[in-house]
């Protein structure tokens, strides 16, 4: 087991130090096991409502209807991928009564509702639900809304994006998606810079300007050269050490992980970077540093998922980094962290971005071999 880093006694190690030769294991074979841990140990039914594509049973839902088209054969426990989905579905719908919907502080992916009706209408492709979806834009037109991915109008064009992909040769439809987009970009763009969370500049993918432009970028490519100077000066904000501080004005630099720091700044920057020809060998340089940071301290002892864990973190890296990195998150590796008290528990063990559901993710990636891409931020 490799050496945790040196810290005070007071606080347990942030990561362990990668001192391991580079080793890979079989993917299709871990996803297969990764899957059926989740159903087993986390069916529909005991996984808490709420958390809309972050964690929760909406997360579980939306792993499982992405797989079901990478894996239409594919059964776990001798169900379909697709059924699985509509499980953990119809759980969450059970609880449709008590989710708030929608407001100017809860308008991104972590809102339930808005997350079912988009996953809805991408199943069904119904489009009076790309409707129902399209009219929470007068919510993010309320001043007060948030801009960021997680809780803000950063995270409702993802979703857009996601009904729009699936009604591509439905040109009224088509149009209402890109009508509404357009609405919320204006709105994000006519925010005072630099866009604020809860009163503070963040800089990271969840909360922070990184996400934001990641978000605008992706959904109408159009808007890059007017980010240009938002993403320089990001830019700008990164360490010597290769990380990036959680917020402006920097304070100390210590997470390393995909909501704070340097690896969903790598992530998104790769997803971007086309887009922005000007600040294209800044962006590569800030990559290569990024990556070198990652390596050094991103084997966190937080449970692997992609929010704060390594298979968030194994993404930003390039293949055999990426393999090595996934290495630590099967059944057996996991055991070993625990038992040596290398490993830190999630509070929701089964969510997309906090668990379970996000290690499966990471292994599809290296199955299939997709683009190295965090699902529900910058897959589609």
């Amino acid at each position: 087991m490799a050496a945790p880093q040196s810290q005070s006694q007071s606080h347990p190690p942030r990561y362990f130090r990668n001192q391991e030769e580079l080793r890979s294991r079989d993917p299709h074979k871990q996803l297969i096991a990764s899957l059926t841990r989740l159903v087993t140990e986390h069916p529909p039914a005991q996984v808490t409502p709420g958390g809309g594509l972050f964690y929760g049973p909406v997360s579980v839902a939306y792993l499982f209807f992405v797989l079901s088209r990478l894996y239409p054969q594919l059964e776990i426990e001798k169900v379909a991928l697709g059924e699985w989905a509509a499980r953990y579905l119809k759980h969450a719908q059970g609880f449709m009564k008590d989710y708030p919907g929608p407001e100017a502080s809860r308008c991104g992916v972590n809102d339930d509702v808005m997350a079912m009706v988009a996953i809805d209408a991408a199943g069904t492709l119904d489009p009076d639900l790309v409707k129902e979806l399209c009219k929470f834009v007068d919510v993010t037109a309320y001043p007060e809304a948030s801009d960021e991915w997680l809780y803000g109008r950063a995270g409702y064009l993802y979703l857009l994006r996601l009904v729009k992909a699936c009604f591509l040769n439905d040109t009224p439809t088509l149009e209402l998606i890109e009508d509404t987009a357009d609405e919320v970009i204006e709105a994000i763009m006519e925010s005072p810079r630099p866009w604020k969370w809860h009163g503070k500049a963040y800089v990271g993918a969840v909360h922070g300007s990184i996400g934001i432009i990641t978000q605008v970028v992706l959904t109408d490519p159009s808007w890059a050269p007017k980010l240009e100077a938002d993403l320089g000066a990001l830019l700008s904000y990164q360490y010597d050490s290769g990380n990036w501080p959680s917020s402006i004005p920097p304070n100390k630099d210590k997470l390393v992980q995909v909501c704070h720091g340097a690896p969903g700044v790598i992530i998104s920057l790769e997803s971007i970077k086309q887009h922005f020809p000007k600040l294209k060998k800044d962006i590569e340089r800030a990559i290569e540093k990024g990556r070198a940071c990652i390596l050094e301290r991103g084997l966190l002892t937080k449970e692997p998922c992609l929010c704060h864990g390594i298979s968030g973190n194994a993404l930003a890296l390039e293949q055999d980094h990426f393999e090595h990195f996934l290495s630590y998150t099967t059944g057996g590796e996991m055991k070993l962290l625990e038992r040596d008290g290398m490993m830190e528990k999630s509070d929701d063990p089964s969510g997309l971005w906090t668990g379970e559901a996000g290690r499966a993710w990471a292994w599809a990636v290296a199955d299939k071999g997709l683009e190295k891409r965090l699902l529900g931020y910058n897959d589609i």
